[in-house]
């Protein structure tokens, strides 16, 4: 039995790997996307310290007010 029990658990801690290997390939594709969607904006053509001063002022305002003030 106690072979039975390591194979489960050889089992259980591959299947945590692959599931770790999803998830860090989903994180990828996601950040490519953010990527690609700030490329679209034109956002990553802007000199380095507008974008990085653009940036600043979001995190500094938060997602939710610069969103309210867009619309407005």
């Amino acid at each position: 039995m106690a072979k039975t029990l390591e194979q489960e658990r050889a089992a259980f801690e591959e299947d945590a790997r692959r599931l770790e290997e999803r998830r860090r390939k989903l994180e990828e594709r996601e950040r490519e996307q953010a990527i690609s969607a700030l490329e679209k904006a034109g956002l990553l053509k802007l000199e380095i310290k507008r974008l990085t001063s653009l940036a600043e002022r979001i995190r500094t305002l938060g997602i939710n007010e610069i969103e309210k003030r867009l619309a407005a």
